[in-house]
C-alpha cells in the first residue's frame, strides 16, 4: 500500500482578517501539520509574525504546529518557541553557526528539529548532521515572499537528499516548501518527498479541504 504523503499547510497565505475560520478548514481536513513562517526582515527580505500569532494559533489549532525559522540567531529563541506551542522548530542551516548545538538545544526543549536549506545550498553539507535531525526543509523557492514559481532543481535536489538518508541510515522526513501545487506536488512526492508545504494553493483554492486531500494521495 502506497505511504500516504504528509502535508502542512501554510499559515501564511491564510486570510488574517479571519484566521479562525481558516484554521477551523485545517482542523476538519486531512491536514497533519500546519506551518508558520517566522521572517525576521534580516534573514529573508520580508517581515511576517511572531510569537503571539505563534501563541493565538496553537490554542486554536489541533494540528502540531511546524514552525520555521527564517531569522539571524534562531538559537535565542528555542525556549519561547516550545512555550509558545512549536512542535516542530526548524532552522535555517545558512544562519546557524553552530548548527548541532541548537539541534541538541531543540530537542532538549522537548520539540522535534528540523533543518533547512535555502535552493542554493547543497544537501551534501548535511552528511555530518543528518542522524541528528529529524526533518530536512528544502526550499524550491528563495525565502521571504508566497507564491513564487518553483525552482525545477528541486527534484533532482529531493533525489540526492533521499540517497543521503537512505545510505545513512537515517530517519529524517524530507520536507520541501515553495511552488507546490498539481504540477510539482506528484513529482516531488515520486523523488522521494515526505511532507508537503503548501500555501496559495491550498488557502487560495475554491475547495481547500479537497485540495489538502488530494496533496496527501497524489
Amino acid at each position: 500500500m502506497k505511504k500516504l504523503t504528509l502535508v502542512s499547510p501554510s499559515l501564511l497565505s491564510a486570510d488574517f482578517t479571519n484566521l479562525q475560520a481558516d484554521i477551523d478548514m485545517i482542523n476538519q481536513s486531512d491536514a497533519d501539520w500546519l506551518h508558520l513562517d517566522v521572517m525576521d526582515g534580516v534573514f529573508v527580505p520580508n517581515i511576517s509574525f511572531g510569537f503571539p500569532v505563534i501563541r493565538a494559533v496553537s490554542k486554536i489549532c489541533q494540528k502540531p504546529l511546524d514552525v520555521h525559522f527564517m531569522i539571524v540567531q534562531p538559537e535565542r529563541y528555542i525556549q519561547q518557541a516550545a512555550e509558545a506551542g512549536a512542535t516542530l522548530m526548524s532552522v535555517q542551516y545558512e544562519a546557524c553557526t553552530h548548527l548541532h548545538r541548537t539541534i541538541q538545544q531543540i530537542h532538549n526543549a522537548g520539540m522535534k528539529a528540523g533543518v533547512v536549506l535555502n535552493p542554493a545550498t547543497p544537501v551534501h553539507l548535511l552528511e555530518d548532521i543528518i542522524n541528528d535531525v529529524d526533518l530536512v526543509l528544502l526550499m524550491s523557492v528563495n525565502p521571504g515572499f508566497g507564491g513564487q514559481a518553483f525552482i525545477e532543481n528541486t527534484i533532482a535536489k529531493v533525489k540526492r537528499l533521499r540517497k543521503l538518508i537512505d545510505e545513512s541510515g537515517a530517519q529524517a522526513l524530507i520536507e520541501v516548501d515553495g511552488g507546490v501545487q498539481e504540477d510539482t506536488a506528484p513529482r516531488l512526492v515520486q523523488a522521494g518527498a515526505d511532507v508537503l508545504v503548501s500555501g496559495s494553493y491550498v488557502f487560495k483554492a475554491k475547495d481547500p479541504i479537497a485540495t489538502i486531500h488530494w496533496l496527501k494521495h497524489c
